[in-house]
């Protein structure tokens, strides 16, 4: 196996269940990796009939009944957009050869730095065997974008047969992986969302996941992380098993898109900073743990420690802040997701979606509690499922369907699990609270009535844009389409091509039209504020003294922050044309932090 050569700073990262789930198909043979979900293999199913059949490949469909459908169909589907981004880049070449406008358009897309740009212009000047040169050149040098996959390690859910809890590896996130696992990709899975033990445990089961003889993996892990220490804890846990991180993907732990895992205030400016004075560490200490393990387990033992990437994503915006995150920080990449939702080239999304995507501002992208996994989820005001689930509690219906059972992850009602979001959860929740509904306020009743409610069916709502944009049929209760931008999104606010948002990125081209578009440090921070201010104010009575405590380390941690900013800025060559604007805001947020109160204990 040959590492392919990065032709790209940036990668499309994962975006919901369908706007990236054939990223890969439309731009992989530019080079631009991106990401594929892999949680949902009925929507990964019927996009394999769809592909199958646009590009006429048989097609076979596997069904429910067979055994290990679930895994079966995702290696499937792997293989599909395998074969069909090879295709695609093999004639991707020949068109560049054969065609200078195409080569020109192709050039004007890569990176100001290339050395592959550079060569490229180079020949593009000789003139002399152009066309036999720029074959070789094109053959040696062009690599095609990663088919990477996501699997979010809390949509694990046990399955069943009837009354029968199957296997383990019948969970949802161990069949993803093992359909990943054996699918023909060499790519990486991205694990999202946290630590699970034996998930991770379960790697263990698949050869392609450890070092050959040569030092290649066949097979790659990153981890999204939102802090060092996590990244250490779960590096270190897998290199026990004999198992190499190859990247670790920084997070905002707020300004991005999807599910939201804020840290305790801290900021991604210092996360980047320890990343980079300790990445050593890291890669010493996995090592270190990895040749133990293999060792044990009588496997091949690299000398030296494997390659290990550091990227980063969430609320990127410029040109300048995508060359200072390279810059000042060595990042290796940086994921830029919300923004590619407008570029109709890269991503899966109705029209109706995008147009309510193109006028949203600030107020209109929140961080809402919709998401029946618990955690905060970023989303946008005005979407078709906000209005079917409205119409439902106003009709008494309150509630989905459940049909692909997910999230049905609470175990309050019994081993089998239920959704949150389900009417027949809602139900049962709901006629709890009308017997309560004489000994509480008319407030407390709405409020605690909202809460159960609000619960919005994401299996379906994040998949059905792919089914509108491709004309596939839609069956069962109507759910409408679910977004979960990032808040950048206010910043972009029309249709671009993909040429367009590549150039934007390198700087050769700006589509953001919105010149107060604050500094993406500067945003996160705000949303910091903003959520602790939230936490406190929707705090109960019940107070307790490590929740307090947690409540002055999220400030102080803040603080820190902004001391580490204003030195940053003050040393940075990056930012000049804004910097006096920064540092004021910098100051104006120190105030802010200082005026949030902080309730005491109250001792009885």
């Amino acid at each position: 196996m040959t590492t392919n050569k990065q032709l790209h700073t940036f990668h499309i990262p994962v975006m919901g269940l369908a706007f990236t789930i054939d990223s890969p198909i439309r731009v992989a043979k530019y080079g631009i990796s991106s990401v594929i979900s892999i949680a949902d293999d009925e929507l990964i199913e019927k996009m394999r009939a769809f592909y199958s059949e646009k590009f006429d490949i048989p097609y076979h469909e596997i069904t429910q009944k067979l055994h290990d459908y679930r895994a079966e169909r995702i290696t499937s589907y792997l293989n599909l957009v395998d074969k069909i981004v090879k295709e695609k880049f093999e004639n991707f070449k020949i068109e560049l050869a054969e065609s200078k406008e195409a080569l020109e358009n192709y050039i004007a897309m890569l990176p100001n730095k290339s050395e592959i740009k550079k060569g490229l212009e180079s020949l593009m000047e000789d003139g002399i065997a152009f066309k036999e040169n720029i074959k070789q050149y094109l053959e040696n040098n062009l690599s095609v974008g990663e088919i990477d996959v996501n699997i979010m390690t809390k949509l694990d859910k046990d399955n069943f047969i009837k009354d029968e809890q199957l296997p383990v590896e019948f969970n949802d996130a161990h069949a993803a992986l093992r359909g990943f696992a054996n699918s023909n990709l060499t790519s990486s899975v991205v694990l999202s969302a946290g630590m699970n033990p034996r998930l991770f445990s379960y790697f263990e089961n698949f050869p392609v996941f450890f070092p050959d003889f040569n030092n290649n993996l066949k097979k790659k892990i990153i981890l999204k992380v939102s802090d060092f220490r996590s990244a250490m804890i779960q590096g270190n846990f897998l290199a026990k098993k004999g198992l190499w991180v190859s990247e670790y993907r920084i997070e905002s732990g707020l300004n991005c898109g999807g599910h939201a895992f804020a840290t305790e205030g801290f900021l991604l400016g210092p996360i980047l900073e320890e990343f980079k004075q300790k990445k050593e560490q890291l890669v010493q200490s996995a090592h270190d743990l990895m040749v133990k393990a293999l060792g044990q387990k009588e496997l091949h033992v690299p000398e030296k420690p494997l390659d290990l990437k550091i990227t980063v994503q969430g609320g990127v915006g410029t040109a300048e802040e995508h060359d200072f995150l390279l810059d000042h920080y060595k990042v290796d990449a940086v994921g830029w997701g919300t923004p590619f939702l407008l570029v109709p080239e890269a991503t899966s999304v109705d029209a109706e979606t995008r147009a309510l995507l193109m006028k949203a501002k600030e107020d209109d992208l929140y961080l809402s509690h919709i998401s029946p996994l618990g955690v905060p989820f970023n989303t946008l005001r005005g979407t078709t499922n906000e209005m079917f689930k409205q119409k439902r509690i106003d009709e008494n219906k309150a509630g989905s369907s459940c049909p692909k059972r997910f999230l049905a992850l609470s175990k309050e009602f019994g081993a089998e699990g239920i959704c949150t979001s389900s009417k027949k959860f809602q139900d049962v929740k709901l006629e709890e609270l009308e017997a309560i509904k004489d000994s509480v306020s008319a407030d407390t009743f709405d409020k605690m009535k909202f809460n159960i409610t609000e619960k919005a069916c994401l299996c379906v709502g994040l998949a059905n844009a792919s089914y509108l944009e491709n004309e596939i049929k839609i069956k069962g209760q109507s759910q409408g389409v679910i977004v979960c931008p990032g808040p950048n999104m206010a910043y972009f606010d029309k249709e671009v091509s993909l040429s367009e948002m590549v150039k934007h990125i390198y700087g050769n081209a700006n589509v953001m039209t919105d010149v107060n578009r604050p500094n993406l440090f500067v945003k996160e921070l705000k949303m910091y504020i903003d959520y602790l201010r939230n936490e406190i104010s929707e705090s109960t009575a019940d107070l307790t003294a490590g929740q307090i405590k947690k409540w002055n380390a999220f400030k102080n941690n803040m603080l820190e922050g902004i001391g580490f900013y204003q030195t940053l800025f003050a040393t940075s060559s990056y930012f000049e044309n804004s910097i006096n604007a920064i540092q004021d805001q910098l100051e104006f947020y120190k105030a802010k932090i200082g005026d949030i109160k902080i309730p005491e204990l109250v001792v009885a």
